[in-house]
């Protein structure tokens, strides 16, 4: 009688875990994207710095696909993948909108001399966004950094990663966005 009531138990917990799951993050897609609906388009602010310009930008934008890589002046695996996102965007740029974009508090924990002082030091030279109220960041999930987001010239997210990752790695995803 205990084991029924053990089994019980643990299948209990996997559908009470796995409608959490369902309940926090929606249904799972497997596959393709082609039918996820559209992410909503959001305004960044844009900083002055190599290869940007102060200003907004839409993202994703309205007529072509959008990659977003999300940092933080403070992360180390950040500092150490800006190689990989320079080959990535010298091979890949001009076919979509290349961005990185901060979440950091910008205004309070760090400056924007400082967002663009990073910036210079690692050979950035694209487009540079900051998210301090992390609309954008909790838009696309963000679960740690880096983390990377290719969306299709329609608004659907097509590829996303957390981690360090290789300039052939983003351009795959980036690939995906540009191809759907």
């Amino acid at each position: 009688m205990r084991r029924r009531e053990l089994l019980a138990g643990i299948g209990s917990l996997g559908i009470v875990g796995g409608a959490s799951a369902v309940a926090i993050g929606g249904v799972p897609s497997f596959g393709s994207t082609e039918d996820a609906d559209p992410v909503e388009p959001q305004t960044v602010e844009t900083i002055a710095a190599p290869g940007s310009e102060a200003g907004e930008v839409r993202v994703p934008a309205s007529d072509q696909p959008t990659f977003i890589d999300f940092f933080a002046t403070w992360c180390p695996p950040c500092s150490k993948q800006m190689p990989d996102l320079i080959e990535a965007h010298e091979r890949v740029g001009d076919d979509v909108l290349f961005m990185s974009v901060t979440n950091e508090n910008v205004g309070g924990s760090v400056t924007k001399e400082e967002v663009v002082d990073w910036w210079e030091e690692h050979d950035g030279n694209w487009t540079l966004g900051i998210d301090p109220i992390r609309d954008l960041s909790a838009q696309y999930s963000i679960e740690g950094l880096p983390y990377a987001v290719a969306i299709d010239a329609d608004g659907r997210v097509q590829w996303t990663d957390k981690g360090r990752k290789s300039a052939d790695e983003f351009v795959d995803g980036i690939e995906r966005a540009i191809e759907n």
